[in-house]
């Protein structure tokens, strides 16, 4: 299955944690896109498309994914499998990681076939947009207080994705 790995980062964390999925799903450099430098229909040339970026402020999405995702919306991207993950700070309690549930909604007119839900119980949250029935339906990180929790995240969730696949 054809993976590609689409992110947006202000900061280079989501950047950071995107290489990192890759290197665990042993997906190609050239595979792991910055969705800034490219089209909506980049998306279309994979099978699994995986989109992560961050929580800014009271729990909005990076601009440039919810610009990326306004194109990709009219994509039909039937067949395929999508996955999300996102970076935020579990301190803001009432928003932490929205941005992934906001992924999540905006990929739904694509009918891409959403994997690689993950427990909501690991987390410390009021509220999260990311959580849908008792499940967060992306991997949330938090490198700000958490980072030793980064890698056997990013772990357990390759093996949720692969499994899916």
């Amino acid at each position: 299955m054809k993976t590609g790995i689409f992110y947006a980062s202000t900061t280079g964390t989501t950047e950071s944690v995107a290489k990192r999925i890759a290197a665990a799903m042993e997906v190609d450099e050239k595979d792991v896109i910055n969705v800034k430098n490219v089209a909506p229909s980049a998306v279309g040339d994979y099978d699994l498309i995986i989109m992560g970026c961050s929580t800014w402020g009271p729990g909005d999405m990076q601009n440039d994914m919810h610009d990326f995702l306004d194109g990709v919306q009219s994509l039909d991207l039937e067949g395929k499998k999508v996955a999300f993950f996102g970076c935020g700070d579990e301190r803001m309690k009432k928003s932490f990681c929205n941005a992934v549930g906001y992924m999540y909604d905006m990929m739904k007119p694509t009918k891409a076939t959403p994997i690689g839900a993950y427990p909501a119980e690991v987390y410390n949250f009021e509220h999260t947009e990311a959580e849908r029935d008792g499940r967060i339906v992306g991997l949330l990180i938090d490198e700000t207080n958490h980072p030793d929790l980064t890698e056997p995240r990013i772990k357990q969730w390759v093996a949720v994705v692969r499994e899916e696949e």
